[in-house]
C-alpha cells in the first residue's frame, strides 16, 4: 500500500499526471468538481498511471478539496 498527496486541477484541456516530488503528484482532469465527477476521474487516471485496478485507488482524505491524500493498493499484496 502506498499513500501519495495529490493536487487536482479540474477543467483542464489535457488529462495528465506529473510527479512534483517523491510521493507528491499533480493531476489534471477534464471533469468539473460538481457531483463527485472530478474525484472519479482522478481515481481513473491514477489507476492507469500506476497500472492498478480502479478499485485499488481510494481517496483517504480531501474528497471536497483540490488537495487530496490517495491510497493506492499494490497488486503484490
Amino acid at each position: 500500500m502506498m499513500k501519495i498527496s495529490v493536487k487536482v486541477q479540474t477543467r483542464a484541456k489535457v488529462e495528465k499526471v506529473e510527479e512534483l516530488s517523491p510521493g507528491s503528484f499533480k493531476v489534471w482532469v477534464h471533469a468539473s468538481p460538481a457531483n463527485n465527477v472530478a474525484n472519479k476521474a482522478v481515481i481513473k487516471i491514477l489507476a492507469g498511471h500506476f497500472d492498478v485496478a480502479k478499485s485499488g485507488v481510494s481517496i483517504t482524505s480531501g474528497a471536497t478539496s483540490r488537495n487530496k491524500i490517495i491510497t493506492i493498493e499494490s497488486l503484490a499484496n
